[in-house]
């Protein structure tokens, strides 16, 4: 990948990288386009991934351009590498305050860690998401040493903004979709109850409340319950307030 020069070139780049990312329809379709799109824009980065790191250091991957991100930052014990046990990225609790992170060369200190370990030796980690229990990063590896230079952090900085907004709008429209689909759902309960009950709306939508509160059962979980009991052969779903 060349090196973008101030202008136009990183611009358009930025731009039609945007606009893939904001063409995704989920949150997780987000993920998997942001980490095929670091390697490509992130100068000299060969694989990407997207973690999310938990207070105490509980971490998970959530998207990864191959296996080998997977390996590097979700160390199992006696896993590939010899990593086992060891912290995948040594400065990642930095993140919790500072939002870019650099590792020039994990073989610097003798080596020993999951990125040596699998011939990483660079990586570049820029901070998507951060609140009091979790950060959600973006990291981009290299095979060689000092692969990651001011260029490459300001491109990467300048990425993981428009991956922010793009996550932040594929999580409000999957949130809004879910509501829609939840509303339906009860408006078909509701219809069932009224027939079956022979009970107006407020009637039917009450009982419906108080039967997911005495059976400690979500409100739209209940709803798809009955609405499945009715659509089944023969069903009459609930019958009883």
């Amino acid at each position: 990948m060349p090196r973008f020069p101030v202008g136009f070139e990183l611009a358009d780049a930025l731009t039609a990288a945007a606009r893939d990312l904001h063409g995704t329809s989920t949150p997780a379709d987000t993920l998997h386009t942001a980490v095929d799109l670091a390697v490509r824009l992130l100068p000299d980065a060969e694989h990407a991934g997207i973690s999310e790191i938990q207070r105490g250091g509980r971490l998970r991957t959530l998207a990864w351009t191959d296996e080998t991100v997977r390996f590097a930052a979700e160390p199992r014990q006696g896993g590939q590498g010899g990593q086992g046990g060891h912290t995948p990225h040594p400065d990642w609790e930095r993140l919790w305050t500072t939002p870019v992170v650099r590792t020039d060369d994990s073989e610097a200190d003798g080596g020993g860690n999951a990125l040596s370990g699998l011939g990483l030796r660079s990586a570049l980690s820029l901070r998507l998401r951060a609140d009091r229990r979790r950060l959600t990063v973006l990291t981009a590896y290299a095979r060689k040493p000092q692969a990651f230079d001011e260029d490459a952090t300001r491109i990467g900085r300048l990425f993981t903004a428009h991956v922010s907004l793009a996550l932040d709008s594929a999580t409000v429209r999957e949130q809004l979709t879910e509501a829609m689909r939840t509303r339906d759902l009860i408006g078909q309960a509701t219809g069932i109850l009224m027939e079956r009950l022979n009970i107006d709306a407020a009637g039917a939508f009450e009982s419906l409340v108080k039967a997911s509160q005495r059976e400690n059962v979500k409100l739209r979980d209940l709803a798809r319950r009955i609405v499945d009991a009715h659509s089944a052969p023969g069903g009459r779903g609930v019958t009883e307030r």
